[in-house]
């Protein structure tokens, strides 16, 4: 019974802090709840979040304001198709006072990484992000060299415009734990930006509400919230059936289940629950599973997305009944 009451004041301290988190974003963006709860489950998990949407709606913003709520380290990466990877990495460099080479870090060495429209970097500068996406590591000339932690990337990316930019390569994209996205704001919600943002920035005040190693110890709790068997059957059946599905060419991959299943526990956590329900699955299979998916083109002609497909599989498959 003293352990159940350890697990609950755990778990307090989860929800407690998401509810700090989500009040001190939604002092700068209005309206965006969901998303922003979808971006406290990733670093929860401690994954990469892609923001892909229109121009204009608040993706930098989403990005910056999230960034600065952590009371961590933080650097911002503008994408250029210039742009070269130790420009992110950082550099080995001939010091003539001390007449060695010393390493000059790049951005990419801080706990929170905002990388801007990273569709427009160079496929070269891309694929230099995918070691210290999965291994949380960088490679310099010799010198392999960890990472901070806790160690998040949040990038954002614009689907319209095609000139100048290079799509994310499927190794990439796998990468990212979920992917989110904004919208346009309601009649209401655009009144209260207006007024919101008529005479300052309210992201020039934002304060941090979650330090580091408060983060990583949130983390650790939510990685004991139990997954029942039958759960943990019903998400890998839902990710095995986006790999058999007549209008999918890739399906999911392990590392999308492992995401799926860390991302349940984070969202149980969240909602005070030490246990995961076919639910939070649910609630999360699209934004985990959505950007992994490869469609078949003929699929793409009759206007099916991935969405729809999860969607439709969703609605098919078995529930767990207990």
């Amino acid at each position: 019974m003293e352990a159940v009451k350890v697990v609950e004041t755990e778990l307090e301290k989860v929800r407690t802090a998401a509810e700090r988190f989500a009040t001190n974003v939604g002092k700068v963006l209005v309206g965006k709840d969901q998303t922003v709860r979808l971006i406290f489950v990733a670093l929860l998990c401690e994954g990469h979040v892609l923001v892909e949407d229109v121009p204009g709606v608040g993706k930098t913003l989403l990005a910056r304001s999230s960034a600065r709520s952590l009371g961590s380290s933080f650097r911002r990466i503008q994408c250029t198709p210039d742009l070269l990877p130790s420009d992110i990495m950082g550099l080995q460099y001939f010091n003539p006072k001390t007449s060695e080479f010393e390493f000059r870090p790049g951005p990419i060495v801080a706990n929170i990484v905002v990388i801007d429209e990273i569709n427009r970097a160079m496929p070269r500068t891309q694929s230099a992000l995918l070691e210290c996406m999965q291994e949380r590591q960088i490679t310099v000339d010799l010198a392999t060299l960890p990472l901070p932690r806790p160690f998040l990337i949040l990038a954002t990316q614009n689907p319209i415009e095609q000139e100048g930019t290079f799509p994310l390569p499927e190794a990439q994209l796998d990468r990212f734990l979920l992917q989110a996205g904004l919208g346009y704001p309601a009649a209401d919600e655009e009144g209260a930006i207006l007024a919101r943002f008529g005479e300052s920035n309210p992201l020039d005040t934002l304060t941090s509400v979650l330090s580091g190693e408060e983060l990583l110890a949130l983390q650790g709790i939510c990685r004991q919230v139990f997954v029942e068997p039958s759960v943990a059957g019903y998400l890998v059946g839902l990710v095995r059936a986006t790999r058999d599905h007549a209008d999918v060419r890739l399906g999911a991959s392990p590392r999308a289940s492992l995401g799926l299943h860390q991302a349940a526990q984070a969202l149980a956590a969240i909602q005070g629950r030490n246990f995961v329900i076919p639910d939070d699955i649910k609630a999360l299979a699209v934004p985990v599973l959505s950007h992994r998916l490869i469609l078949k083109p003929e699929a793409r002609l009759r206007g099916c997305t991935a969405a729809t497909v999860i969607e439709g599989l969703l609605e098919t498959l078995p529930v767990p009944a207990d």
